[in-house]
């Protein structure tokens, strides 16, 4: 929990993100720990899964499924880097890696995503891995820097999936 911490603290790494920056180790075990434990239940809602480095088992970041309606079969995906390995294919091979499971394993239908219009490098990782953009919701986001626009980008069980791996 403390490597989280670090990363939830970092002020890049929350640039993009509406949560905040946590005022203390407690707030940020009080978010995540839900999202962690959920994987543990028998009706899952939604995972959240640790990004490490494969050559040293380093913690560098975290990337989540929410679970939508089981009517609609469709989940939604968000991820948060380390800024040391932005830029290094991390995200877009742990991106694949969840999109495998979502669609492979849990056999959803439609996988979501949204960024920050301004969040240029997610919107590469999501477009790498043939995520299509749906359109933009205007002034949804609540950022430390103000109001922002999102993107919106799907990706459906039948489109064609670009793997690309580090």
């Amino acid at each position: 929990m403390e490597a989280i911490h670090v990363l939830q603290s970092l002020p890049e790494v929350d640039r993009h993100n509406t949560l905040g920056i946590p005022k203390n180790f407690d707030e940020t075990k009080k978010v995540m720990t839900p999202l962690i434990l959920d994987n543990q239940k028998e009706e899952v809602e939604y995972y959240t899964f640790a990004v490490v480095q494969n050559s040293n088992d380093k913690f560098v970041g975290l990337i989540a499924l929410m679970l939508g309606s089981k009517k609609y079969n469709s989940a939604e995906v968000w991820f948060k880097l380390h800024p040391d390995i932005w830029g290094k294919g991390y995200a877009t091979e742990a991106l694949n890696k969840l999109l495998d499971f979502g669609f492979y394993t849990l056999k959803l239908h439609r996988i979501e995503a949204g960024c920050a219009v301004d969040n240029i490098a997610s919107v590469k990782v999501l477009e790498k891995v043939g995520m299509h953009p749906e359109g933009m919701r205007r002034k949804t986001l609540s950022l430390k820097s103000g109001w922002s626009d999102n993107y919106e980008y799907a990706i459906l069980e039948t489109d064609h999936r670009v793997k690309i791996s580090i």
